[in-house]
């Protein structure tokens, strides 16, 4: 069946431009954004996250921004579900939507479906998260690295979550996680154009010193402070507050956790590109590169299908 609908996804490492660009294109297209960032996915949690400023919001209109809260239980799984069932809305109105975010389990979720993982008993994952709590999260490092080492060299190993996911897994069938994954999935009924944003790595990183400079002055110490009571919930066990958490328990200074943010977020950028690069269908360009130069290429595209 000839697809008529085109989902068109920007990806890159953080702080590389990815939400201009999906702004420029969205209203190039008379689209609007699906965020698949997970990070912004939560109210209480702004400038941490980087969510786009009101001038962003307003310039186009955008989904799954600050939707839910850090209360909430949300997964990838059900945000391939609703982010689904809001493209089949969009593309009644226009053919093309945008998806912009550097989440790249959550873009494969509703580019491609997740992998098919059979129930295992709810006990393990308790027993893996009290483990984490006594041992932490290097403990559970070694044990995937046992159990799969095709896993821990392929997933976030420094995301709690994810480590838990994968050994779950592996306890509960006594087969590798990753044994699991890459099976065939379900046809979408769109297209799909990917944009990938890249620049030297040394610019990478300073623009990722340059935000984390730029988020302390604008009040991430504060937001973390009034969000650290809460510091065991699932959605901040992330970079930017994890650090600042250590410092409010007075395990580091504040210098140090900022230079801990700094760090840990060029690593994260580090493994964005490693995951986004093995899609070798992604058009890359450089950040600076000129909207309409991109445009030109996506019309192009558009026309092979």
């Amino acid at each position: 069946m000839l697809k008529t609908q085109t989902l068109i996804s920007i990806v890159g490492p953080t702080a590389i431009g990815k939400t201009t660009l999906g702004i420029d294109l969205a209203i190039h297209f008379n689209s609007e954004i699906i965020s698949c960032d997970s990070r912004q996915f939560f109210k209480e949690m702004t400038i941490g996250t980087a969510v786009p400023n009101i001038d962003e919001l307003l310039a186009a209109k955008h989904h799954f921004i600050k939707h839910i809260s850090i209360f909430d239980e949300y997964n990838v799984g059900q945000f391939e579900k609703d982010a689904l069932l809001k493209l089949d809305e969009l593309f009644i109105k226009n053919s093309i939507q945008i998806m912009v975010g550097g989440s790249g389990l959550y873009l494969d979720a509703v580019l491609n479906g997740l992998d098919d993982f059979p129930e295992v008993d709810l006990s393990i994952r308790e027993e893996l998260t009290q483990l984490l709590k006594e041992k932490g999260i290097e403990y559970l490092q070694v044990q995937l690295k046992k159990l799969d080492l095709e896993s821990y060299k392929n997933i976030a190993i420094d995301n709690p979550h994810r480590i838990i996911r994968a050994l779950e897994i592996c306890l509960g069938t006594t087969k590798p996680y990753s044994s699991f994954k890459n099976k065939p999935k379900t046809p979408r009924n769109f297209n799909s154009i990917k944009i990938g944003l890249t620049a030297d790595r040394k610019l990478i990183y300073d623009r990722i010193n340059q935000r984390v400079d730029l988020m302390m002055e604008n009040g991430l110490l504060e937001e973390a402070k009034k969000l650290h009571p809460f510091k065991h919930l699932n959605a901040l066990q992330t970079v930017g507050y994890r650090e600042l958490f250590a410092y409010f328990d007075g395990k580091i200074s504040l210098d140090f956790a900022v230079s801990e943010i700094k760090k840990n977020t060029r690593r994260f950028s580090k493994r964005q590109l490693t995951w986004f690069r093995k899609d070798e269908n992604t058009l890359w360009y450089d950040f600076k590169t000129d909207y309409k130069t991109i445009i030109d290429k996506i019309s192009e595209r558009l026309t092979t299908f």
